[in-house]
């Protein structure tokens, strides 16, 4: 059937509204196994009533229309997420380096989305997820600028012969995520003869969550960027010009300056500094639009008068389990570094603590940072399978006296390992332990940066 007009589509849609796939589906493909993609098939074959294609153009071509179903799920705290990230069309290296934004295969096939999404549940029968919401997607302005800025990272780096270090987090919200089965899914590229891992355009599954927020849960995310500043510069170039004019100055002056509460002993500091600096005072970081659609974490460092961060970086505790049995490529590890961005925060003591006894913080700069692909898939993916023999194998779990107590050494990666990361314990005290794969318990352990790979990012970025 061909659709005369958007409304005419989006009509049709909302009628999927409530519905479940057992319901639409008249092929019974919902019978034939589980492969991914089979409920967009549904969508179009059973409810839109088309053939199943995979042409280079937009799926209702008459109206530039690109057909979408993806999952949403529930989580914990009773939110809603964007369940993954939204793959869209394949990048041809090859071709893609002779384009520009508005002839790129992204533009031409992506440029307006109409985007079925449906409830996951864990443990349900894929004909019983529901259709719960029917969205025609175009491009706000402010997005549109930060994702040409993100294509033309993605296709730069191809033209410089290096699509074989792509990495999602190189981008905010437009990304080059794999695309493949496996490691031998490589493509040719133009400009290196290193093949490279096959990736499609996608759009981040942060930008997915931002969206199911705003659309679905009708939520209210705040931007401090607008369409005229993203024409002329990068979101850091922005934050940076938000936070350089108070650059060099300690907390005291700042809150003079500015009327912002600024003791750093309390937990909400880095929420009320950083949206107070950005001018939209006592918004919570997660209602930031930019940050949440971009996955961009923020991380607070205090710089010791050597340069050293005061303390190692930590991250989430660690799930022995879970470590023993899964894959590299859908290890939290990976995803982790491969998909966020990190705001480095950064403060500093500058004079010792005998000529600074009050400990007066001055305020030093910001980082943008993301782990870059080598390093992911270099020393982290190597200390990530050496954790994993070592677990496998048994942790040597070593009572050693001292004075009055007994502590328990293990021969997990300490700091210095490799340069970059170690374990170490993150718990309340002692007693607060988890469970090993082989029964035995051990204090909470959790993934940590070393201070002095933090420390030489800092100096290369500032």
């Amino acid at each position: 059937m061909i659709y005369q007009t958007e409304e005419e589509l989006l009509y049709k849609a909302k009628q999927a509204e409530g519905r479940n796939f057992g319901e639409i589906d008249k092929s019974n493909r919902i019978e034939n196994g589980r492969a991914k993609g089979q409920l967009g098939q549904i969508i179009e074959e059973s409810f839109f009533g088309y053939e199943v294609n995979s042409k280079n153009e937009a799926d209702f071509s008459d109206l530039g229309i690109e057909l979408k179903v993806t999952p949403i799920k529930k989580n914990k705290n009773g939110s809603l997420s964007a369940k993954e990230r939204l793959v869209l069309n394949i990048i041809n290296y090859q071709k893609e380096v002779y384009a520009t934004f508005e002839t790129s295969s992204f533009w031409s096939k992506n440029q307006k989305m109409l985007i079925l999404f449906y409830e996951w549940i864990p443990k349900l029968e894929r004909a019983d997820y529901k259709v719960i919401k029917a969205h025609l997607h175009t491009y706000p302005e402010e997005d549109l600028e930060i994702i040409k800025q993100d294509w033309k990272t993605i296709v730069d780096k191809v033209r410089a012969g290096m699509a074989h270090e792509l990495s999602e987090a190189d981008t905010n919200y437009l990304a080059a995520c794999t695309k493949g089965a496996n490691k031998s899914s490589l493509r040719s590229q133009p400009f290196s003869d290193e093949m490279a891992m096959q990736r499609a355009y996608s759009l981040k599954q942060s930008y997915m969550t931002a969206l199911v927020r705003k659309e679905i849960k009708q939520e209210d995310l705040t931007r401090f960027a607008t369409t005229s500043d993203l024409k002329n510069k990068s979101l850091f170039q922005l934050l940076q010009d938000k936070f350089h004019p108070f650059k060099g100055l300690t907390l005291e002056q700042i809150a003079e300056q500015t009327g912002l509460e600024t003791n750093d002993k309390s937990k909400k500091f880095l929420q009320e500094f950083v949206s107070g600096l950005l001018g939209i005072r006592g918004t919570k970081l997660d209602q930031i639009e930019e940050f949440a659609k971009a996955n961009i974490q923020l991380k607070t460092i205090r710089l010791e008068p050597d340069g050293l961060p005061k303390e190692h970086m930590s991250f989430k505790n660690i799930d022995f389990f879970e470590w023993a049995e899964e894959n590299w490529e859908d290890s939290w590890l990976k995803n982790h570094f491969d998909e966020t961005k990190f705001l480095f925060v950064v403060f500093d003591y500058k004079e010792t603590k005998q000529q600074n006894p009050s400990r007066q913080l001055y305020f030093s700069g910001i980082t943008l940072w993301n782990m870059p692909f080598h390093e992911i898939e270099g020393t982290l993916k190597n200390f990530w399978s050496d954790v994993k023999t070592i677990i496998q194998s048994g942790l040597e779990l070593i009572p050693v006296k001292q004075k009055n107590r007994t502590i328990v050494k293990n021969n997990l990666p300490k700091p210095g390992y490799n340069g970059i990361c170690h374990l170490r314990p993150k718990a309340r005290d002692g007693s607060d332990k988890t469970k090993l794969p082989d029964g035995r318990l051990i204090t909470k352990q959790a993934f940590w940066l070393d201070r002095t790979f933090v420390a030489k990012i800092i100096n290369k970025q500032t």
